[in-house]
């Protein structure tokens, strides 16, 4: 009886599938590549959110000009930075990542040069907003590229790396900071970008995969509606960040305001009627989408406002210098960063929502745990025992992290993924301001309330202030909760889409 022919045995040797293997190792390699990319240059993007702060004292006695001419080094990069990111994803989206990715690397390399060689504080100002275009440009197009790079569970862990790299660099910023005024100068703070922008450059022209828009990809961008955005993102950005000093309910800031939302509703207007829509209003009918971008804004909220306010109670009730104040936030910071790991992981066994939801839910538990805990006489005593809430609510926003990113990056194709992204930055830049701004006057109308006992124009006793930041944590804790409801209501499994299936296919 004939013998069936024998059957191929997989040889792992075997011409067949070396071809494969060595494929397969090529684009695990290249992954890596543009993840280190990615982060290398977020990372120069978030340094320079916050290292700048620590040398303005001596930018100050260096260039001259008064303190508003100072601080708008620091203003002048975050109000670009959150004016032109919508405008920025859109961008990459008509004209390819790798083009745009590329021109953000060279301008911020450059503005950093400029920074660092500035004859006079004015130069310096607009340096910075230079500078902080070209980290719109680098931050918008972090998640669309490794969208494009990674698939299904490999993303979400990228997503993941991606966004607990930034945690420790935000952790490591004011130390970096510090050891370079100190050790050099402040314009240290500036040229110490230029061998990392130029480095970025180089390994992007060899790794970063050509631009191929899909078909039927919008190849344009409508700038007339890129402008009114630009203008409504850049007025309401700086109305957030100067109504303090300005005064809430000053002329300046009110205009500001009313301007912003004119210029908003006039870029809608046109938006509705257009074929190729810089921000897409049928992104929002989405619910996992609307479910995202909210979770992101408030994030912001939560912890940019928050922390702003455990550093006033550290400093005014515990009397905590700064080394002391850094040391005792690093859990919040170590905490985010572990748990953002595990967030990508945890995408691969539970619904999106519900990992989402759990973060939100560390976070009220964390904030109303430190509401509970500052006005405590053990607190003053033992700062110390502020570790535990305060590594709950770290690991609340490292859990929620990666998920919502992940979320909303699945909505729609990659040909509209720089939309996406910038939508979502976007969100984030106003949450951060709001959050301030809106936790800021709670803050103040509290102090105010528990100074006046002690006398008009009186500071307020250590008592006071641990009253008043408690007051924002439970208004924290309220936040997160409803948050966290909403979350779970639009992130829904029926509703929250898997990578393989886009609600707007792209």
């Amino acid at each position: 009886m004939p013998q069936p022919p024998e059957q191929p045995t997989g040889d792992l040797n075997s011409p067949t599938t070396e071809p494969s293997s060595r494929a397969a190792e090529s684009s695990a390699r290249a992954g890596r590549a543009v993840l280190a990319l990615v982060v290398a240059a977020s990372s120069l993007v978030v340094i320079d959110m916050t290292i700048v702060a620590i040398g303005l004292p001596d930018i100050r006695r260096d260039l001259g000009g008064s303190l508003a001419d100072v601080q708008w080094v620091m203003v002048a990069y975050l109000i670009t930075m959150g004016a032109v990111t919508q405008v920025m994803g859109s961008l990459s989206d008509a004209v390819g990542r790798r083009r745009v990715f590329l021109l953000g690397a060279a301008l911020f390399t450059a503005a950093s040069l400029a920074c660092g060689l500035a004859p006079g504080v004015y130069v310096l100002d607009v340096a910075r907003a230079v500078q902080g275009v070209g980290g719109a440009i680098l931050m918008v197009n972090a998640l669309p590229l490794l969208s494009h790079q990674f698939e299904g569970e490999r993303r979400n862990m990228a997503i993941s790396t991606w966004g607990s790299a930034a945690t420790a660099v935000g952790l490591l910023a004011p130390l970096l900071g510090g050891v370079l005024v100190e050790w050099l100068s402040w314009r240290a703070l500036f040229l110490v970008n230029l061998p990392v922008g130029l480095a970025i450059i180089a390994l992007g022209l060899r790794h970063l995969p050509a631009d191929t828009p899909a078909p039927g990809a919008v190849r344009t961008v409508r700038w007339p509606g890129a402008l009114l955005l630009v203008g409504a993102l850049g007025l309401a950005n700086f109305a957030l960040l100067r109504g303090a000093g300005q005064g809430w309910t000053s002329a300046a800031t009110l205009l500001q305001s009313a301007s912003a939302l004119a210029l908003l509703a006039l870029f809608l207007r046109g938006e509705s009627r257009a074929r190729s829509p810089l921000l897409d209003p049928a992104l929002f009918r989405a619910p996992a989408f609307t479910g995202a971008a909210l979770a992101v804004f408030m994030s912001r909220v939560l912890t940019i406002g928050g922390t702003v306010y455990f550093v006033q109670y550290f400093h005014d009730a515990l009397h905590l210098g700064p080394v002391a104040t850094g040391l005792l936030l690093a859990p919040v910071f170590l905490a985010q960063m572990a748990a953002g790991m595990a967030g990508g992981k945890l995408l691969t066994r539970f619904a999106p929502g519900h990992v989402i939801a759990t973060g939100y839910a560390c976070k009220a538990a964390g904030a109303a745990l430190l509401g509970l805990a500052f006005p405590s006489a053990a607190v003053e005593a033992h700062p110390w025992l502020l570790v535990l809430p305060l590594l709950v609510w770290g690991t609340g926003g490292g859990i929620a992290g990666a998920p919502v990113m992940a979320v909303a990056m699945n909505v729609t194709g990659r040909d509209r993924a720089g939309m996406v992204s910038g939508t979502i930055t976007s969100l984030a830049s106003i949450g951060a301001g709001l959050g301030t701004a809106a936790l800021g006057v709670l803050y103040a109308s509290r102090l105010t309330g528990a100074g006046s006992a002690t006398g008009s124009g009186a500071t307020p006793s250590p008592e006071a202030v641990a009253t008043a930041a408690a007051t924002v944590l439970y208004a924290s804790a309220a936040l997160a909760t409803l948050t966290l409801a909403a979350v779970l209501i639009l992130i829904s499994p029926r509703h929250a889409p898997a990578p393989a299936r886009k609600v707007f296919p792209g």
